[in-house]
């Protein structure tokens, strides 16, 4: 026999090699625990509810703007000279309400430099719209048809969506 006895000590074993056991269905090989990997974290994905939480309200106030200007014009076609006529045409201004507080808090989520892009754009929409409104008013004068007042507001839109695109190009 041999004059070494063996240690007692368990951490000072020699090692066995991964490969000194020949695979056999009798011996079980088992690892110290599930394979630990640290895998960087991902960025958290925003939802599409926050991503276009404005443009969702806004359409579906607009939606509620609609529907309502559409019953409100179908009760006054069916009931002309009815007495409580005046307050179902102003209906429709409770859901323009509603889109005028999402457009306002959608303006103060802005960062500055689109903040001072839209308040030029608003700028130059507010005075084009009353160079054009005015100026026509001259030509009714002389003999050009009267045109309603709701399309000023259209005509404010767009002046202000090319005012937009204006100052926007001009900041690139």
């Amino acid at each position: 026999m041999s004059d070494q006895r063996p240690n007692p000590d368990p951490t000072e074993a020699p090692i066995e090699p991964l490969y000194t056991h020949p695979a056999s269905p009798f011996v079980r090989t088992e690892t110290s625990g599930p394979p630990h990997v640290d895998m960087p974290e991902l960025p958290a994905v925003q939802s599409t509810w926050v991503i276009y939480r404005t443009q969702i309200q806004f359409g579906l106030a607009m939606l509620a703007y609609l529907m309502v200007l559409v019953g409100s014009i179908t009760v006054l076609q069916a009931n002309p000279t009815a007495e409580w006529r005046y307050i179902v045409a102003v209906l429709p201004v409770i859901p323009a309400v509603l889109v005028l507080s999402i457009f306002v808090r959608a303006l103060t989520r802005l960062d500055e430099l689109q903040k001072r892009i839209q308040m030029q754009a608003f700028g130059f929409s507010l005075g084009a719209t009353a160079l054009l409104t005015f100026a026509y008013g001259f030509l009714e004068g002389v003999g050009l048809p009267h045109l309603n007042w709701t399309l000023v507001l259209p005509l404010m839109a767009i002046l202000w969506g090319v005012g937009a695109a204006i100052f926007t190009i001009r900041y690139r």
